[in-house]
């Protein structure tokens, strides 16, 4: 059975992508192949991010893998925060400054475009495939919804009355940046196996 390393130890991320792929590959975290390093997100785009990843388990364990990089871009701010989506306000992760960032920065700023977008970088047999999906979609002015995590409570989805923040997870799921990044990295697997 051939092995594919996603550059993650989110489990919930790795079971997602296993249920999609038919034939004979398997999905293994960094904690699987014994990887334990912080990989520096160094670049300045999502592409070069997701890159550094992918290079860093390829060079070290010799094995097919992808890494994924994603964030917000705010049209009215020159896309920000892009790649310093995670810590925008300084502090990684710390969702609640972020998204108290980007609302005082929109204060009274009528256009309210963002996308949210995913790039991954696929090793497969020593070349490098990117995929990308992207969502469309505009800031509220305040948080609505207390499902999803980071910018979700603040972002509204093209077409939707209701942020990812009030939605169900599956329904989520179908829609984001990165179950269309991933659709497109599993039906080109798909076609390899």
């Amino acid at each position: 059975m051939q092995q594919l390393v996603f550059a993650t130890n989110n489990r919930h991320k790795v079971e997602e992508v296993s249920a999609k792929i038919k034939g004979e590959i398997k999905i293994l975290t960094l904690a699987d192949i014994g990887c334990y390093d912080d990989i520096a997100e160094t670049g300045l785009t999502f592409a070069e991010n997701a890159s550094i990843k992918s290079h860093f388990i390829n060079r070290n364990y010799k094995l097919n893998c992808f890494g994924d990089d994603s964030g917000l871009e705010i049209e009215a701010l020159n896309n920000e925060p892009g790649i310093y989506s995670a810590r925008y306000a300084g502090t990684h992760g710390d969702h609640q400054a972020n998204i108290e960032k980007v609302l005082k920065k929109l204060a009274g700023n009528p256009n309210r475009n963002a996308r949210f977008r995913t790039v991954i970088s696929l090793i497969w047999h020593e070349k490098e495939y990117f995929f990308e999906g992207v969502i469309k979609g505009n800031i509220r002015t305040e948080c609505t919804g207390v499902k999803g995590f980071g910018y979700d409570p603040i972002f509204e989805p093209e077409g939707y009355n209701i942020t990812f923040a009030e939605m169900d997870l599956d329904e989520k799921n179908k829609i984001s940046h990165r179950a269309k990044s991933v659709e497109k990295l599993i039906s080109f697997i798909n076609t390899q196996s």
